[in-house]
């Protein structure tokens, strides 16, 4: 099928915060297409691509007006006649006419559309579904999932310090076993926080919003939860935890409001440290700030032999981010986001560079998102061994965990799921 880029074209469409956000279509000269949209983050690290925002009074600021007449205009004429299977000339091409070293012009929530959109489009022309193509013959893992229980930072009003509550079953056999005991857990979550007065609504990505008196106290609900679904704390399920902790530095200190305390950089790290020794923590996502490259090392060195630590707003989807923070000893897995870095390329490119060292790798949604399914097949195909999508309710997150589970029915008695080999080696040796 002909693969010259004929159309190129945007809109502007609602994402699940019901704030503007861009979708583009990819037209082949063969007929093939490809469609995606752009997700947006709510606790956004400094050093990452930014989406282009119209402001002023229109909704709250947010249109993408000015996005949307980027694809439509300049980048569209940048596209079109070029080969769709050239997906790093195609990124490349976007990157330097943008000209700023964040695609500040252009916006990232066009880039990251008109991106994952030509890679769609590649893989309908070669009538395969997305994972395979980039799989390209090869047997990929389906991914770990990681998964929403309680929703707290930027995500529910603050009403926890700690962003994201999570819980992971790497010693399921599939993803959908993986899924079905998260569901019990999910389930059981809500019993504990009706029956405790402590329920406040859902979070932002679908978790429960609950009324807690500590940081501290949300992990032995967590803990409890999982005991009241039939499962086994430390042994089943494993909980996992989004500090977000660039969110609670402030004038040098980490301040964590709901304990009423401020920690320097190695107290804040004995403080996760503890959390860690106490309950059935397999992973920590940004424990530090987005600067704190030395903090990070101090907690790769005080726990990250047996606990996957991960770098979102440190490492930024950037593969020159995870060679630095590598050899600083500062770390062991990325968090990786197409719209952090702006084009599919560069998301990639930090995904191999964590594989390459032997971290681990987490395909990640962001706060806002569509019912757009791409990271699911990116999570497969790139063989990332673990994914990340928000909770276990909301359609905008339901939608790529039901996606997996067909990707997992389409590859049949050959699928092979990731479990513990999708974490750095000791950490994998640590639940053996």
């Amino acid at each position: 099928m002909k693969t010259t880029i004929t159309t190129v074209r945007a809109r502007q469409i609602w994402d699940s915060r019901g704030r503007p956000t861009v979708e583009a279509d990819v037209v082949l000269e063969g007929g093939a297409t490809g469609r995606a949209c752009a997700p947006a983050g709510a606790s956004r690290g400094a050093h990452e691509a930014i989406d282009l925002r119209d402001g002023g009074a229109r909704f709250g600021g947010f249109g993408v007006d000015r996005a949307v007449a980027a694809v439509n205009g300049e980048i569209a004429k940048l596209l079109q006649g070029r080969d769709v299977r050239d997906q790093s000339g195609l990124d490349a091409a976007m990157v330097e006419a943008d000209g700023t070293p964040n695609l500040a012009r252009l916006g990232a929530n066009a880039t990251v559309a008109v991106s994952l959109a030509a890679l769609h489009a590649a893989a309908a022309a070669e009538g395969l579904p997305l994972w395979a193509y980039l799989a390209d013959g090869t047997s990929p893992r389906m991914p770990l999932p990681e998964i929403q229980i309680f929703g707290g930072g930027a995500h529910a009003g603050r009403r926890t310090d700690v962003q994201d509550f999570m819980v992971m079953a790497p010693r399921a056999d599939s993803v959908r076993q993986a899924l079905e005991i998260t569901g019990d857990v999910f389930r059981a979550a809500g019993r504990l926080m009706e029956e405790t007065g402590r329920l406040a609504g859902a979070a932002d990505e679908g978790g429960w919003w609950p009324m807690f008196d500590s940081n501290e106290d949300a992990l032995a609900a967590l803990t409890k939860s999982i005991e009241m679904s039939g499962h086994r704390p430390g042994e089943d399920v494993f909980i996992s935890l989004d500090v977000a902790a660039n969110e609670l530095f402030d004038g040098g200190r980490y301040r964590l409001g709901l304990d009423g305390a401020e920690f320097s950089s190695e107290a804040m790290v004995e403080r996760v440290a503890e959390w860690v020794a106490r309950y059935p923590i397999l992973s920590v996502e940004d424990p530090v700030s987005q600067d704190d490259l030395d903090g990070m090392a101090a907690a790769t060195a005080r726990f990250g032999d047996r606990v996957q630590l991960i770098g979102d707003d440190i490492l930024v989807t950037n593969a020159d981010r995870v060679a630095k923070a590598a050899a600083a000893g500062a770390g062991n897995a990325v968090l990786v986001k197409v719209n952090q870095a702006g084009v599919v390329t560069k998301a990639k490119a930090a995904l191999d560079a964590a594989k390459a060292l032997g971290w681990g790798a987490i395909v990640s949604a962001r706060s806002g998102e569509t019912e757009d399914v791409s990271i699911a097949h990116l999570a497969v195909g790139w063989d990332a061994g673990q994914i990340k999508v928000g909770s276990f309710a909301r359609s905008e997150r339901m939608a790529k965990w039901n996606e997996l589970l067909r990707i997992e029915e389409a590859m049949g008695e050959g699928a092979t799921f990731a479990g513990a080999s999708a974490f750095a080696p000791s950490v994998a040796a640590a639940l053996r």
